[in-house]
């Protein structure tokens, strides 16, 4: 079980840290839209689409890797003092009650929407748009997919834990001193 999560995890870790690059193409892509228009008077629509587009997969395509490194806002009056097999059995809940059922949700809500996105291979309104909307809008149920995956790894972690597991103690043991820094 544990190969299985810590698979699932060095996929999400790779995919989330490679589109966090992205962050940086975002800020110099806008700002040479600033200069470009204020300085130079000339702008382009594809490029300010492209900084549209660099978010959504920034924020779609991380945020199982934030998950995994417990980095989303989470309502934790009881969680962060919690003892670490409390925060097992939350995060366990959470997965198998949540997370994937809404993962899964996501994607079947989704599947029309995005195949007849591709069955048009859709465009951006704009004349001189993107014309990649439907790549776009494919990334909706890629991040269904990693979410839902990333739900299955934080179960098993949580059941390792609540099996006596040191390490996956441990780990739960950290939260809370990251969580005070």
């Amino acid at each position: 079980m544990r190969a299985v999560a810590d698979l699932i995890d060095a996929i999400n870790g790779r995919v989330g840290r490679t589109v966090a690059w992205l962050t940086l193409a975002m800020v110099l892509v806008q700002m040479g839209v600033v200069i470009g228009r204020y300085v130079f008077g000339i702008g382009s629509i594809k490029v300010q689409e492209s900084i549209t587009y660099m978010h959504a997969f920034v924020f779609m395509l991380a945020a199982a890797w934030t998950l995994r490194a417990d980095g989303h806002v989470r309502v934790d009056i009881l969680y962060r003092e919690a003892a670490p097999r409390h925060k097992a059995l939350v995060n366990l809940f959470g997965s198998i009650f949540f997370v994937i059922p809404i993962s899964a949700l996501i994607i079947w809500y989704s599947w029309n929407y995005v195949g007849q996105s591709w069955a048009v291979l859709e465009r951006s309104h704009e004349s001189s748009g993107l014309p990649l909307v439907f790549v776009l809008k494919t990334v909706i149920p890629v991040f269904a997919v990693q979410m839902g995956l990333q739900a299955v790894s934080m179960a098993i972690h949580s059941l390792l834990a609540l099996g006596g597991d040191e390490d996956e103690l441990a780990q739960l043991r950290h939260v809370t001193e990251v969580a005070e820094l």
